[in-house]
């Protein structure tokens, strides 16, 4: 890449990536709009899943209580419950031949026709996935989640919406909270999002840091 194919800071994209942060305090008093976060909750159903199977759900948590109950296995992290909404990606449990079929089913359905090689790759499918580990089918899907992550990160930033990805939380209580099991669903990251308390928060003033270009991208 040359100098003139380098991204800069005043292309608008690049400019809100450099601008975001993970927010450590959000202001309480200020709830994300509705329509900013439909759009956040867009990009995360627009990423790209493999086989296109979409194999997670995102659960909007906006209840004070039940945040409440969350921050306590959580680390008592206070963007949980200071945050405009909670976002909690939660993948599937394990690749069912019900919901491999659904989602070919789906597809067929909107785009109005069948294709053999689609059938025949659902075949694959239906004789890969269902037979394996639980486990492994789960390692596959959370991986999934977190591109709907991204996805809803990159959004927000464009948004200029704060959001701040969490890993630190008990997920199996976190499960028991959402009734998650009861779905067939795991909970894998969540993701608080609000708008920045600039006075309370000690990373809002520090630069960026990121390994330099040539440290991080190689070309072959």
């Amino acid at each position: 890449m040359n100098d003139s194919q380098q991204p800069t800071s005043t292309q608008p994209l690049i400019q809100q990536l450099q601008w975001r942060y993970a927010t450590k305090s959000m202001n309480p008093a200020k709830a994300v709009p509705k329509e900013k976060l439909e759009r956040i909750l867009e990009a995360a159903r627009l990423a790209p899943t493999s086989s296109g199977l979409q194999p997670f759900e995102i659960i909007v948590v906006s209840n004070a209580a039940v945040r409440e109950q969350i921050k306590a296995i959580a680390w008592n992290q206070a963007q949980i419950t200071d945050g405009s909404h909670l976002l909690v990606f939660a993948a599937w449990d394990n690749y069912t031949p019900e919901r491999i079929n659904q989602m070919f089913d789906y597809t067929n359905e909107v785009r109005g026709f069948k294709n053999e090689g689609w059938e025949n790759y659902r075949q694959k499918l239906l004789a890969l996935y269902p037979p394996r580990e639980a486990e492994v089918n789960f390692q596959h899907t959370a991986r999934q989640a977190y591109i709907g992550l991204s996805a809803a990160l990159i959004a927000a930033a464009f948004e200029e919406v704060d959001a701040t990805p969490m890993e630190g939380f008990d997920a199996d209580a976190l499960d028991d909270i959402l009734k998650l099991r009861a779905r067939g669903l795991r909970s894998v990251a969540i993701m608080p999002i609000g708008y920045r308390q600039e006075d309370k928060d000690w990373l809002v003033n520090l630069k960026k840091v990121r390994r330099p270009r040539e440290q991080f991208v190689s070309e072959v």
